[in-house]
């Protein structure tokens, strides 16, 4: 029986943070092969991924990942429960991964569990101080940080736990795995030095937030010291050839123009928008040129700026209420983006076991023989969102890089 590991990443881009959590979750497992699900072109806190996902995966492979696997970009930008869940219907559907590691702030994965137990169940003392909560007009997020920590009496141990933004994630993990009643056994590892938002360098440690602005401040000494020397190198390539995106703002005239012409129906359309946030928005559109003033206007005790940011993204991308409502009624696809000699066998075995996997390995072929109207949505939202992030690059904005790229094999 093989041990196969299943990782849930963003790798924006792989640092040693990330090589930090790979090795140690391979050695607590000793793992013989090694998934990760990887968001694309675009990240769950409604921002763009600095490189494409065809040279994160080459990272991800050389430092050690064996098998690259798509989150369909209806997942990874979406909340932290969809972006969960998608996931793990990805690593469970594969039927061979034993054990998934994700990184967190805690060390104590009985206190995640918890957690989760309590949101799956959602107890009805629970759901009264959540409604409390939500009355006062906080945001979802705050309004459940605090219902979790009344109904559990403030317990000390329990302080800050849900405040940071990876044991969340965390918990929708468990979350997940217990939904759809999953036999992956679960591990944490203690983020190594520094938290998921920190803007400071600590030793050869660096978040993906400081890197991505050490990049913007081309600090390039600095950025060699934080990230493996595979990892600088393509980053460094990228970057020299123009085949960069820094963030969200680089799409800030596309996304103004996309929201002015749009109906206020249509803006109610878009996933996330509730409450007559739609007209907020469209007022906001119609009275400034920039995303920073956009998200200002909006912004409030109960939108968030990730939110803000996800809803701005969806509706670039054109992803909708029903959109979002049939990723989490049905099951992903399984694109592979790439592998290395292990993970080609890893593979193997898969097709071999379960020859009716919706295994893509050519988008062109897929396209030619699927007959399933839900995955071909899927895979198009894809698509698009490759072409509309090239368009962000300073050279080569070339469309249908899906349908052009090959997987990457090392």
């Amino acid at each position: 029986m093989y041990n196969v590991l299943g990782i849930i990443s963003e790798y924006n881009p792989f640092h040693n943070g990330h090589l930090y959590h790979l090795q140690e979750s391979k050695k607590k497992v000793k793992a013989d092969y090694t998934v990760a699900i990887m968001s694309g072109n675009f990240t769950q806190r409604g921002e763009t991924s600095i490189i494409n996902k065809w040279s994160k995966t080459e990272m991800a492979i050389l430092n050690g990942v064996d098998l690259v696997i798509e989150l369909p970009v209806i997942y990874s930008i979406s909340s932290a429960e969809n972006f969960a869940q998608g996931a793990i219907k990805i690593l469970d559907s594969l039927k061979i991964v034993n054990t998934i590691s994700f990184g967190t702030e805690t060390s104590d994965i009985n206190i995640l569990k918890e957690f989760a137990d309590i949101l799956c169940n959602e107890p009805q003392k629970y759901l009264t101080i959540l409604e409390h909560e939500l009355n006062k007009g906080l945001s979802f997020p705050k309004a459940r940080e605090n219902a979790l920590l009344m109904y559990l009496n403030g317990a000390r141990k329990y302080t800050n736990v849900l405040s940071n933004p990876n044991n969340i994630l965390g918990i929708e993990y468990l979350k997940a795995i217990k939904k759809y009643k999953s036999n992956i056994s679960p591990i944490c590892i203690k983020r190594n030095k520094v938290n998921y938002n920190d803007e400071q360098i600590n030793g050869n440690f660096a978040s993906g937030t400081c890197i991505r602005n050490l990049v913007s401040e081309e600090r390039y000494n600095d950025l060699k010291n934080v990230m493996p020397q595979y990892s600088y190198n393509i980053l460094n390539n990228n970057i020299k050839n123009g085949h960069y995106v820094p963030s969200l703002y680089t799409f800030e005239r596309e996304i103004i123009y996309n929201l002015r012409k749009m109906s206020i129906e249509q803006i109610a359309s878009l996933a996330d928008v509730t409450e007559g946030l739609e007209n907020l928005i469209k007022n906001a559109a119609n009275s400034c040129n920039n995303i920073r003033e956009l998200i200002s206007i909006i912004k409030s005790k109960r939108y968030t700026e990730t939110r803000i940011k996800r809803i701005l993204l969806y509706s670039l991308l054109g992803i909708t209420k029903q959109d979002m409502l049939s990723s989490q009624k049905n099951s992903p696809y399984i694109r592979v983006l790439g592998f290395n000699n292990k993970g080609k066998e890893l593979l193997s075995i898969i097709s071999y076991n379960y020859p009716k996997m919706n295994i893509i390995t050519s988008v062109k072929r897929f396209i030619d023989t699927n007959k399933n109207k839900y995955l071909q949505n899927m895979l198009d939202k894809d698509v698009f969102a490759t072409n509309i992030y090239t368009l962000g690059y300073k050279k080569d904005a070339l469309a249908n890089l899906d349908f052009t790229k090959k997987i990457v094999i090392i």
